[in-house]
């Protein structure tokens, strides 16, 4: 019987450490392999402290061993429970880096109804027409819709194996990569879960996701404040949120929140900027006119009083909500004034996460470059 410590560690990187997302190597669990004749011995350090748990790593170590490499070998495992880290002093919620994505933005409102689904899909075409990859998270739990907005209703993600592991592979359309709950749920019955399942679900579609390299995943989160946002930001390193709101009074007091909740010291995720959506309405009939149903600028004058950028404001018109309801979102139309208003809010988006990465550590500084009358961003 001929074998290497490679060869062990090899089989280990088919395992996913307990709760993480990664491989026992990746995720470094793994302290010791020694070999010597047909014995391998392997010592392996978990956060989880139950006999349940170190039993499981101890089955799946030792048939991944034996199936791959050979049933002969002895097999012998050391499992330890290492003590979690003693908190830092700014209790800041940090989440794990996915390498190859390179900018994460979350798109959120304090209030339902606002149209932050719609930015969102049509601030990932617009990203997509100028060239980067991009991907799209629909964490809306108890209301998906970026698969009806991208026309792939009835698509079902594939599963495909990435390097041992089954993963997802994200539906795409329009040039933009999509997961969503939509793909999973029936559409007739409501989504009735407690935060842990929401929480549970989100992490299978963010880590069990072959997203491949992406410039730009946006996150569309649910309307308001509560589990799931906490979720991802202790899921993910997000890079700054985008917020949006429409001009009267009782949206934008909820869009306070909304940011309030980014910018409390224990999450401190950078506020992009605020969008105005439904900010005025022009007939067909009277192109010159604009009718400001939910008032004049509410979003413009909340961005000035937090002290942040206003990125621009989209129109009340019947085209946008048709678009999103047939599945093809207006920022596909070329040459037209919703696509310029969504391709203009884009660049002002991208050029504030610019400014933002310049104050983060020289590890998570994203460069970026102009190429062909398009940026592009880069770690």
């Amino acid at each position: 019987m001929s074998f290497k410590k490679q060869d062990i560690y090899k089989a280990l990187e088919t395992i996913t450490a307990p709760g993480e997302g990664k491989s026992l190597i990746e995720n470094k669990n793994v302290t010791n392999v020694v070999t010597f004749g047909n014995e391998v011995l392997i010592d392996v350090v978990i956060n989880n402290p139950t006999l349940q748990a170190k039993k499981k790593i101890e089955i799946e170590i030792t048939k991944a061993i034996k199936t791959t490499i050979d049933e002969k070998i002895d097999v012998k495992i050391n499992v330890t429970v290492e003590k979690p880290a003693p908190k830092e002093a700014s209790n800041q919620i940090r989440g794990k880096e996915i390498p190859s994505i390179k900018n994460i933005i979350a798109i959120a409102s304090g209030k339902g109804g606002v149209g932050k689904s719609t930015v969102t899909a049509n601030t990932a075409i617009s990203l997509a027409k100028m060239g980067f990859s991009v991907g799209v998270l629909d964490a809306d739990i108890y209301g998906p819709s970026q698969h009806i907005m991208f026309d792939v209703e009835k698509a079902r993600p594939l599963s495909v194996n990435v390097e041992g592991r089954s993963k997802m592979k994200p539906v795409e359309n329009y040039g933009v990569k999509l997961l969503s709950l939509g793909f999973f749920t029936n559409p007739n019955q409501a989504v009735i879960w407690r935060g842990p399942m929401a929480s549970k679900a989100l992490n299978q579609l963010i880590f069990d996701a072959d997203w491949g390299e992406l410039d730009f995943l946006l996150i569309d989160l649910p309307p308001g404040t509560g589990d799931v946002h906490l979720s991802i930001v202790q899921a993910l390193p997000i890079n700054g949120a985008l917020i949006v709101s429409t001009p009267q009074n009782i949206a934008l007091a909820d869009a306070k929140k909304g940011v309030a909740m980014f910018q409390q010291e224990s999450i401190n995720v950078p506020v992009l900027g605020i969008v105005e959506n439904m900010s005025y309405f022009t007939p067909e009939e009277l192109p010159n006119n604009k009718y400001y149903i939910f008032g004049q600028d509410g979003a413009k004058n909340l961005a000035e009083d937090i002290q942040t950028k206003f990125l621009g404001e989209v129109p009340l018109v019947q085209s946008i909500r048709e678009a999103g309801d047939v599945g093809r979102p207006v920022a596909l139309q070329d040459g037209t004034l919703l696509e310029k208003s969504f391709n203009d809010i884009t660049k002002e988006m991208v050029s504030e996460l610019l400014k933002r990465n310049k104050n983060l550590p020289p590890t998570e500084v994203v460069r970026i470059t102009t190429m062909s009358g398009c940026s592009a961003v880069k770690k």
